[in-house]
């Protein structure tokens, strides 16, 4: 009886990452040329290798610990919608936890682009970080608290709103129409959601990013951060690049969802 409970965990699990990955995968290749569009109008698919590989396992994070805290908090007494909402929050405490590193590293190396004779590979910035700033908050970890946020704030609202408000509206006994419902509602979270959590993105690559005066750590922390910007350049200053981050995580958002419930759903059947 153990043996068959363990393999339907593993079973869960495996169907939860599997789908999870898939949806980062599917998201990336049909919204990467969004971002190569704004550089080039030829090789949609150029540099598109790095982002898969870095996206499809945060992905497969965000769903499997979306899950994993729903199914934890049915112990609760919270109600299923609010339940629903706590869950996106771990997942997205916890995704931040792990990707926040290689946001570090990544911003560290696109910042530094022009200073470098030869382009370090990750793990080399990785260890240069290391070693001039060590794990911690001035180091590998510099910015988690906005990463945190962008990414908890984020999750929250994306499967709160998506699975409260997919529950709430009727569904279609036709496929397309069904199909049509879910990506509006899908597409709602991410615009939400992006809307919402974008002052912690700034936050974010102000932190991490080069500083105005090079030796001088004018954006320290999260919060100091959100409040330096609104001094001095204005509530807008903290929305800057919400156009570009709608037209991605709208539809990509709206993407990812679907792509995860019916690759589950084939998974259950099939496997």
């Amino acid at each position: 009886m153990t043996t068959k409970k363990q393999q339907s965990l593993v079973r869960e699990a495996s169907h939860q990452i599997i789908a999870g990955g898939s949806a980062g995968l599917v998201e990336i290749c049909l919204m990467h040329p969004l971002d190569v569009v704004k550089t080039s109008v030829y090789g949609f698919y150029k540099g598109i290798l790095p982002p898969i590989l870095a996206e499809t396992p945060k992905r497969a994070v965000k769903f499997f610990t979306f899950e994993q805290y729903k199914k934890l908090l049915t112990f609760t007494p919270l109600s299923p919608g609010v339940a629903l909402s706590v869950a996106g929050l771990g997942s997205g405490l916890t995704e931040a936890v792990v990707v926040n590193p290689f946001e570090v590293v990544k911003v560290s190396l696109q910042a530094n682009r022009d200073s470098f004779k030869v382009q370090p590979s990750t793990f080399a910035q990785a260890r240069h970080i290391i070693n001039s700033g060590g794990l911690g908050l001035r180091g590998l970890n510099k910015g988690l608290t906005s990463t945190l946020g962008r990414h908890g704030v984020f999750n929250m609202i994306y499967f709160g709103f998506y699975f409260n408000v997919k529950d709430a509206i009727p569904a279609s006994s036709d496929p397309g129409l069904e199909f049509l419902r879910k990506f509006a509602i899908g597409l709602l979270s991410g615009t939400i959601s992006s809307c919402v959590n974008i002052p912690f993105d700034v936050a974010k690559s102000r932190i991490q990013g080069p500083q105005p005066i090079p030796g001088e750590i004018k954006y320290r922390t999260c919060f100091q951060t959100m409040g330096l910007v609104y001094r001095e350049e204005g509530y807008l200053a903290l929305y800057k690049g919400l156009v570009p981050k709608i037209m991605r995580l709208g539809p990509g958002g709206a993407v990812m969802l679907l792509v995860y419930e019916y690759m589950s759903k084939w998974l259950q059947t099939n496997w």
